[in-house]
């Protein structure tokens, strides 16, 4: 384990953040889903308080302070899904940054393999007894 590569400690560090991207999505819809519902209620409140029927009347003021209330609640809703759009963005900015110190990590170690298989084969070039007969002449 104390040996991972550095690509490979990126890439897991991009999949820990690609996680955390996706909670972020959750939570986003989670608060989008839960405006929703409070936008039909509001529509709905605001219907029963237009209403001509005697019965809604009788609950108009009961019907404005849930206006009210639900109001107020989509204002807290949309503060929220703001934080968490720019969560959102945060989180995936910060895996789109990951993901490419990774690819470059990765570059980096493939060009260092194939830079000790060319020395290699030049060391192994040097190294044999037929090459050594060719310096002494």
């Amino acid at each position: 384990m104390a040996d991972k590569t550095r690509s490979e400690k990126l890439k897991r560090l991009v999949a820990v953040q690609r996680h955390l991207e996706q909670m972020a999505e959750y939570d986003l819809a989670e608060t989008s889903r839960q405006r929703t519902e409070v936008n039909q209620s509001i529509d709905n409140v605001v219907t029963a308080l237009g209403s001509l029927d005697p019965v809604h009347r009788a609950f108009s003021q009961s019907y404005a302070d849930r206006f009210e209330r639900l109001s107020t609640k989509d204002k807290q809703l949309t503060g929220m899904q703001q934080l968490h759009e720019m969560r959102l963005q945060r989180e995936r900015a910060k895996g789109d940054r990951l993901e490419e110190g990774m690819k470059e990590a990765l570059e980096a170690e493939r060009r260092e393999a194939d830079d000790n298989a060319v020395y290699d084969v030049i060391d192994q070039k040097f190294a044999t007894p037929a090459s050594s007969k060719l310096q002494k002449p």
